[in-house]
């Protein structure tokens, strides 16, 4: 049986949030409307009381309204963009600056090379889960959360982290890399046990064990059949990046594949049936597994 994992507050889960307005056209334009009609010459007459969709007053408003919403628009933006949950680029780069959790470059740029090469940095995914978890990291307990932050902040080659008490005393750290198939190389494990066992993250009654993920490869092969239409390349195009996708989001610790998911990626508009030939079954991954997936086969058409 699977032991349940540390994880933070689900912030995909969180309410939408107040402050970001939910914008309608029509309510913005009927509410200027309103305010024209509302409008009286100095003897107190009502003087825009029968417009109609020719007149200009309406049209200039029709315009009008249209910019309001541009700028509502960009005030939601501008909410967002301090929120954790949705901040994304620069701005998750300022929101990680307050509790001191930089961005990890984990390829540096080659301005000399030909073209120049930018620098491959963290994804904001992860990046914002890590700023989640800086928190636990000012712990001198030695909580789960801590031991996962120090770890993922450890190397650029870090991606997915998780760690358990198998034992009294006893902290194992499960590490896995983010090139290839998520093994990671002992220099690598070096450098996450020398963090962990620094003074100030690891208590004193912890004993730190430092250990690489076990991977689990599989393939993904499935037989599609398709509605009729002119756009059979482009359907199959979409089909192999909605599964390619999959594969990518659940390349992590504990994450299992899933056939009801699988079923999800593949059946994409234009898909009649999918049979899935492989798995056959749902792969469970144990918390120090990771799955990988090496081959991504979709065929079309009803088997010979």
């Amino acid at each position: 049986m699977k032991e349940a994992r540390y994880s933070a507050i689900d912030l995909s889960q969180l309410r939408p949030p107040d402050v970001v307005e939910q914008l309608d056209y029509e309510s913005v334009l009927a509410d200027m409307l309103a305010g024209l009609r509302a409008y009286k010459n100095q003897n107190g007459e009502a003087i825009f009381t029968a417009l109609v969709e020719s007149d200009p007053a309406l049209k200039i408003l029709e315009v009008a309204a249209y910019r309001e919403m541009i700028v509502r628009q960009r005030v939601n933006e501008a909410a967002r963009s301090v929120m954790l949950a949705y901040a994304t680029g620069t701005n998750l780069d300022h929101l990680g600056a307050l509790p001191g959790v930089a961005r990890k470059v984990l390829q540096e740029a080659n301005p000399q090379a030909f073209p120049p090469v930018d620098a491959v940095l963290e994804s904001d995914d992860d990046y914002r889960r890590r700023i989640q978890l800086s928190l636990e990291g000012f712990s001198s307990a030695g909580p789960t959360g801590a031991y996962i932050f120090h770890a993922l902040s450890a190397a650029p080659g870090v991606k997915d982290v998780d760690a358990f008490s198998p034992a009294p005393g006893v902290v194992a750290v499960t590490v896995m890399s983010n090139g290839g198939d998520g093994s990671p190389g002992a220099d690598l494990l070096a450098t996450v046990q020398e963090r962990l066992s620094d003074e100030s993250i690891r208590p004193l009654t912890d004993r730190v064990v430092v250990q690489a993920a076990k991977i689990r490869p599989y393939t993904i092969r499935a037989r599609l059949l398709f509605h009729d239409g002119p756009d059979r390349e482009a359907v199959l195009a979409h089909v192999r990046a909605m599964a390619e996708k999959f594969c990518h989001e659940h390349h992590r610790l504990g994450a299992d594949i899933t056939i009801s998911g699988l079923y999800a990626a593949l059946h994409q508009a234009g898909v009649r049936k999918v049979e899935l030939l492989e798995p056959t079954e749902t792969i469970s991954i144990d918390r120090v597994e990771a799955a990988w997936c090496t081959d991504v086969d979709i065929l079309e058409g009803d088997a010979p």
